[in-house]
Order: structure tokens, then sequence, then C-alpha cells
């Protein structure tokens, strides 16, 4: 992503146990085999700690430091207080650069485009309808919908219809 371009945002959307990392891990992996950079964004509305009492960062933090970033020659990472619950448009501008796509877990309520992840196995409710910004879904069982249905292991199609989506990828002609 050059220049100032907004990088894209897909969310993947579904109930507890539908698949939605599983399907985020393979799609990953295929964006990324495909020479695409992919940034995740995971929301954890329960919370969650990296920084452990008596590590140095947590000394930093607890001492008055607004910011840490922990840096190796493999990772950084920046422990920052927030003072809210960050929108998914705030996160991407305030810490993601380089990437090409963003795929979003975590957040129901959104108004980016979605794909939701359904188990038809599990009798789960779907959670959005086109109003929602629903683009696709992926799911055990084809249903009827106003949107593109994918099978859940069709990982190379949702990439295809990713790319062509927002990347900008020309779709494949089927035969027929």
């Amino acid at each position: 992503m050059s220049g100032d371009a907004l990088i894209p945002i897909v969310s993947i959307v579904g109930k507890s146990h539908s698949g939605k990392t599983t399907l985020i891990e393979k799609l990953i992996a295929e964006l990324t085999r495909r020479g695409r950079r992919v940034a995740t964004i995971k929301h954890n509305r329960h919370g969650f700690e990296i920084d452990h009492e008596g590590k140095d960062s947590w000394r930093h933090k607890r001492a008055g430091a607004v910011i840490t970033v922990v840096a190796s020659p493999e990772r950084v990472a920046v422990i920052e207080d927030a003072p809210k619950d960050y929108e998914i448009a705030e996160l991407r501008d305030r810490y993601i650069r380089d990437a090409d796509l963003i795929l979003v877990e975590g957040y129901k309520i959104n108004p980016h485009p979605k794909i939701e992840v359904v188990r038809l196995e599990l009798r789960q409710e779907r959670l959005c309808g086109p109003a929602d910004n629903l683009i696709a879904l992926a799911g055990d069982r084809q249903v009827t919908a106003d949107v593109p249905w994918f099978d859940r292991d069709d990982v190379p199609g949702i990439a295809d219809f990713i790319e062509c989506r927002f990347l900008g990828k020309e779709e494949k002609k089927k035969d027929g």
C-alpha cells in the first residue's frame, strides 16, 4: 500500500465456534502466498494482558510511561493504555502501515464490509444482512442469500473475491 491510500478493511464475523479464526488463519496464508501483505485486528472485549508484573516494560509503564515499545530483532510490541475502545478505522490509522489489507475478527457490529461465517450444523442463526454491510457468507452448507455464498473451505475462492473487490485484481472468468 502506498501513499495516503486507506488500507481496506474486511471484517470476518460470526457466532462463537463458527470458524472465524480458522478462516482468517487460512486467508492470511493464502493471501500471503499470493504476495499480499495482510494485517489483522483481533478485538477482545474482555481485555488481555501482554505486559506482566515485574518485567521491565511493566515497570516502565508503572513509572508513568505513556507508551512502552518492546523491540527485538524479530518483533516489536507497543504497550499503551487506551483511553477508550478504539474503532477499527482508528486502530488502522494509528498502528497499521505497509499492509495491503486488514482482516478483522471480534467486532460483530461495525460499519466495514463483512464476511459472515455460519455453521448450520450448530443451528446458528445469522448475525448480518445486507444492511449490515454483509458482502458474503462462508459456511458448512449453502444457504440462499442476497450476497455470494462460499464453502468455508473454499479459501482460494474467498481470497479471489476479496482481491477482486478490494485489491483491484480482475475476476477470473469461469468456463461454462
